[in-house]
């Protein structure tokens, strides 16, 4: 079901902004990112925000003094994010650790958390003024790495937004930071875990050696006009608890397909059904897929905090993908996630040597990032376990194609989960068509096949 984002604004009054340092020195040097790092389609800025509700056993207690206290003392572990990435040769991003510090905002806001919706999803009310862009903040170069503001609310609860550069770190990146300083806000020495810089594990092998096809960083040629995909942006998010999702699969063939794949295949056909393309116009699917964890063993280790996924991808053309069912596009899906691989990983360190560290393309292609694993609801500053935790919008201006799939629990208890769209408002009311048509024939299938038992 689609959710309508909440309206009316309120006053925020924030002090001026600080660079906040490590508790204690720390070394003074110069560190490589990885070859996946520090790539074109990574160099800008990413947003997350997190709600905390009041908790009464922290009466007294200052979120705004706990934090900036414990962000300055996990900084001495994470003393990279204080310094200022600098360009080196062949455009390789070096990150000189000089203790610079990050930016840090304190706050307050007229509203309470319920001023946010019930329950809370994105996109958030004047997130401009929960997020403020510092002028001269958001270069990928001789800028800080991160800028958080922390906002205190009328009913004692407070919101947490931060804004990262994506060279220097990922989700689960950030995720591990945010963890850090909540287990030091909460009276620890030092982290549970500790980071791992260590890039050159995600650097182009000597010579560089390209062994697989990748489409994500190839242009794709087109002879007919697109000009919907260029229209001002909305977000949108949708939920989908364990109904939705049971009544999707259901337009499925038999087999075990995960929520991920079923949803991604079923809004990426609604999608390009919305956009109303030529029907031999090439459409693509590019797949986020975390190679944490993911081989045997881990070509990553516990505490690796940089970029740690790649973006493999499927073609087709959008006649195919609408008039087939969506075991078509299903079956696409699966062969992105595919895809992944250590000899795949290391090829794309390599393509992106060999080419200029390129731009991924995400012209006509649908972005799908599931960060419901990411960790946001493990982020503890003292007052438990936040509302909502995740993205802060459906993409960004660098990335409209890209949606996010982030756990979600409705005012009455059911868990399920949220993706958030960005699209043209004319395409996003015929996605919101084709969407509740989808749920609808899914739902007679459903019922159809109960009754034939």
């Amino acid at each position: 079901m689609a959710m309508a984002p909440v309206s009316h604004e309120f006053e925020v009054h924030r002090r001026e902004p600080e660079l906040l340092r490590p508790a204690e020195p720390t070394p003074h040097e110069f560190k490589y990112l990885s070859d996946i790092d520090d790539q074109e389609g990574f160099r800008f800025h990413l947003r997350g925000t997190l709600f905390f509700r009041n908790n009464p056993s922290m009466v007294g207690k200052d979120p705004v003094k706990n934090i900036r206290e414990a962000i300055a003392k996990t900084l001495v572990f994470y003393y990279p994010f204080a310094g200022r990435l600098r360009d080196g040769p062949n455009r390789k991003l070096i990150m000189e650790c000089n203790g610079e510090g990050i930016v840090f905002i304190e706050a307050d806001a007229e509203a309470t958390i319920e001023d946010f919706g019930d329950p809370i999803k994105p996109p958030f009310p004047c997130m401009e003024e929960l997020l403020y862009d510092v002028p001269g903040s958001t270069d990928v170069l001789n800028c800080p790495v991160i800028l958080i503001q922390v906002t205190r609310l009328k009913c004692g609860g407070f919101i947490f937004a931060l804004r990262y550069n994506h060279t220097v770190c990922d989700g689960p990146g950030i995720v591990q930071f945010m963890c850090a300083v909540g287990e030091i806000a909460r009276g620890a020495d030092t982290p549970s875990v500790l980071p791992v810089w260590e890039r050159h594990l995600l650097s182009a092998s000597d010579p560089p050696r390209v062994t697989h096809q990748h489409l994500e960083y190839q242009e794709i040629a087109s002879k007919f006009d697109n000009t919907c995909e260029s229209e001002d942006l909305v977000d949108r998010s949708f939920y989908f608890g364990p109904k939705q999702v049971s009544t999707l699969k259901n337009l499925l063939p038999p087999g075990r397909h995960s929520a991920f794949e079923i949803l991604t295949a079923c809004l990426w056909r609604c999608r390009t059904i919305a956009l109303q393309l030529h029907p031999k116009e090439e459409v693509r699917f590019m797949c986020v897929v975390n190679a944490r964890a993911k081989f045997n063993p881990p070509i990553l280790p516990q505490g690796y905090y940089g970029n740690g996924f790649v973006l493999p991808v499927v073609a087709t053309t959008a006649g195919e993908l609408c008039k087939n069912p969506v075991g078509y596009s299903l079956d696409l899906v699966k062969k992105a996630k595919a895809k992944l691989s250590e000899d795949y990983v290391r090829s794309v360190a390599s393509y992106l040597v060999l080419n200029g560290r390129p731009h991924f393309n995400a012209e006509r292609t649908f972005i799908m990032s599931d960060i419901k694993n990411a960790g946001f609801s493990y982020v503890d500053f003292g007052w438990g376990e936040g509302l909502y935790g995740g993205t802060s919008e459906a993409g960004s201006d660098l990335l409209p194609g890209c949606s996010y799939i982030t756990s979600f629990t409705t005012s009455d208890g059911e868990k399920g989960t949220v993706v958030s769209l960005s699209l043209p408002a004319p395409v996003m009311e015929r996605f919101v068509k084709e969407l509740d048509l989808l749920l609808t024939s899914g739902d007679a299938a459903s019922k159809f096949v109960k009754s034939s038992l």
